[in-house]
């Protein structure tokens, strides 16, 4: 077990000890001087003063965490019953988690909760994750053109992509895969093993990403020549991301389905792979294309009449693309 100390990237599984106390990773992220993880539960969980074991270890360039070791006590444990608490700050200004939030609640949009459920997040901090992200800069949006409840709804959803994103990459070091294709949650350019290669550029391989952006999950590529590690397309921009997951899997499991124009999932003769979503739930598939001198992974739905690469700043519109599908 190491100390911690800011400027470390710390992933599933790593534990630290900070003025006495342990604490056990809750999300990836890469420590900042004022990232402390006694005033950071959205990214530490305190551990129990008896607890015994160390954090995970990194070999062969992929994460192999300690999950044999004793289950972690949620911050939630050591605050008073949420009906106990006052709470004068707005839903945005929580730096604490006060509530728990039902799993069947986890699982619903923000529009599906009722109003008293609402107010509880708001008071209890039920949105804290989620801001703390924001403040991470991990996601964007333009307060202007926003009413606060179409914010609340983007930091929900924010949310529950990163409890599913941290649940899904858990389950699998523990368990290994369950299927020929998983998506892992990282942050930056740590990379883990198994990694479907998503195309190339100057030599260098790019992989198949996707990330949180504006209420949608975007596909994009990741790779080691990236200044943040990974970037998606977006409203015809390229955005720089750092916290996002990389799809891995069996590479024999998947081929490369040539299409022309715009994607008619009953031509295409193959199951296409799971990628992302548009914010009003449309689902984005992974596409593949030449651009300049490279092959660079994207986005395609069937709304699109093109595949959306993001390169160079932009979105590049192409027409001849390959969709990645299940054999």
């Amino acid at each position: 077990m190491s100390t911690w100390a800011p400027g470390t990237q710390y992933n599933v599984g790593d534990v630290v000890e900070y003025e006495g106390f342990k604490y056990k990773i809750i999300q990836p992220h890469l420590s900042q001087g004022d990232w402390t993880p006694n005033v950071t539960p959205a990214l530490w969980g305190r551990l129990p003063p008896d607890y015994v074991g160390g954090g995970g270890e990194k070999q062969g360039g992929g994460y192999q965490p300690a999950y044999d070791q004793p289950q972690q006590q949620s911050f939630q444990d050591e605050r008073p019953p949420f009906d106990q608490q006052q709470s004068g700050n707005n839903w945005d200004e929580h730096q604490h988690q006060k509530v728990d939030i039902p799993h069947e609640e986890q699982k619903k949009n923000w529009w599906d909760l009722d109003d008293a459920a609402k107010k509880k997040m708001e008071i209890g901090g039920g949105l804290a994750i989620g801001v703390a992200a924001i403040g991470a800069g991990m996601f964007a949006y333009n307060h202007h053109q926003k009413s606060e409840e179409q914010k609340k709804a983007a930091v929900w959803a924010l949310q529950r992509w990163l409890r599913e994103g941290q649940d899904r990459t858990e389950n699998f070091y523990r368990n290994g895969p369950s299927a020929p294709t998983t998506w892992l949650l990282v942050h930056g350019k740590s990379f883990p093993r198994d990694l479907i290669a998503g195309g190339e550029e100057g030599g260098q391989p790019l992989y198949v990403c996707r990330a949180f952006h504006d209420g949608s999950v975007q596909v994009g590529k990741a790779g080691a020549n990236l200044d943040t590690g990974a970037v998606v397309g977006y409203g015809h921009k390229e955005v720089s991301v750092e916290q996002y997951e990389l799809l891995v899997g069996n590479p024999n499991a998947v081929r490369w389905v040539e299409v022309h124009g715009q994607l008619k999932l009953d031509r295409l003769g193959a199951r296409p792979v799971e990628g992302g979503h548009e914010a009003d739930g449309t689902p984005l598939f992974i596409a593949q294309a030449h651009v300049e001198n490279g092959i660079h992974p994207g986005k395609i739905s069937e709304k699109l009449h093109k595949a959306f690469i993001p390169y160079g700043g932009s979105e590049k519109e192409v027409e001849r693309y390959r969709v990645l599908c299940y054999n």
